[in-house]
């Protein structure tokens, strides 16, 4: 006979939230902690546009991290304005909040970022990512003296994401924290995402990596169809660019860049989704789409 499941008196779960300055790496360490592919990450800043959350399930406890987009003290376009809405907003009802920083780095965006945490009465805890780049980890001191004094902080753990190195200690800190309830979700799910956001993802994803530095941010990606059949999945995308000339760029000489794009997250989404994908790209123009917030929020930010 089988066991009866767990009563959800005997479990605990909470909302445990990312936030930041850009690239310090909170998407690396969603994954690093979840296991799974849950953000898309490239080396270049505000990668992340959207509140992604990641679902950690480990014994009797679940912990939902919410990745958030980087804040950032420059509100140049609408797009930026709303991304900061979204990291901000996604503090409500959060358990635990997870400030990270890079190590050795000390910005007016970091002091900016935990400025907008002031008020919040929930357990703070300060993550010093990317310790890897310090070979000599007493280097590291100064810098962790520095940063801690910042706040009183609830906790401190060094780490690095990238190698998952010293996660055991942040999921303890984790794990004790989180009040006692029923999961959030169900308990064999990675995210609260689905199909058709992981698609387009992918594909931002890769012309962030494959384009020049500032044209991926003027890009929105739009999935116009997603059908899953016995055989195949087969999704059709636009991607939406801001000036007639990027359509150009993003097409590339005889559409070799666009080519390029579309293979390579074909073979990711292929990895993700275990199934054969037919992926087909289209590039449209929506001028300056990102200084209307109107457009801004149709296209899923």
């Amino acid at each position: 006979m089988s066991q009866d499941p767990t009563p959800d008196t005997q479990r605990r779960s909470g909302m445990v939230a990312l936030v930041g300055r850009p690239n310090v790496g909170k998407s690396t360490l969603v994954n690093a902690l979840v296991g799974e592919k849950v953000s898309i990450v490239t080396p270049k800043p505000q990668t992340t546009r959207h509140r992604i959350i990641g679902v950690l399930t480990e014994g009797e406890t679940q912990i939902a991290l919410v990745d958030t987009p980087g804040m950032h003290t420059q509100q140049k376009t609408a797009l930026n304005r709303v991304m900061n809405e979204t990291a901000v907003a996604s503090l409500a009802g959060i358990d635990v909040v997870l400030f990270v920083v890079e190590a050795g780095q000390w910005r007016d965006e970091d002091a900016a970022a935990l400025a907008r945490l002031a008020r919040l009465d929930c357990p703070v805890g300060l993550i010093v990512n990317k310790t890897d780049r310090f070979k000599d980890k007493t280097e590291l001191l100064p810098f962790m003296e520095k940063a801690s004094a910042q706040r009183a902080f609830d906790f401190v753990v060094p780490l690095s994401a990238q190698r998952r190195d010293n996660l055991d200690a942040l999921r303890h800190e984790l794990t004790s924290r989180m009040p006692d309830g029923p999961y959030l979700f169900p308990e064999d799910e990675y995210t609260d995402r689905n199909m058709r956001f992981l698609a387009a993802e992918a594909v931002r994803e890769k012309l962030t990596l494959f384009l020049q530095q500032e044209l991926p941010y003027s890009v929105a990606i739009e999935i116009e169809s997603f059908e899953s059949g016995p055989e195949q999945i087969e999704i059709h995308a636009c991607i939406w660019v801001a000036r007639d000339n990027h359509k150009s760029i993003v097409i590339g000489k005889g559409g070799a860049m666009l080519k390029k794009i579309g293979r390579a997250a074909r073979l990711d989404l292929v990895h993700r989704l275990d199934h054969r994908v037919d992926l087909r790209l289209w590039v449209k123009v929506r001028d300056n789409w990102i200084d209307s917030e109107a457009a801004v929020r149709e296209l899923g930010h």
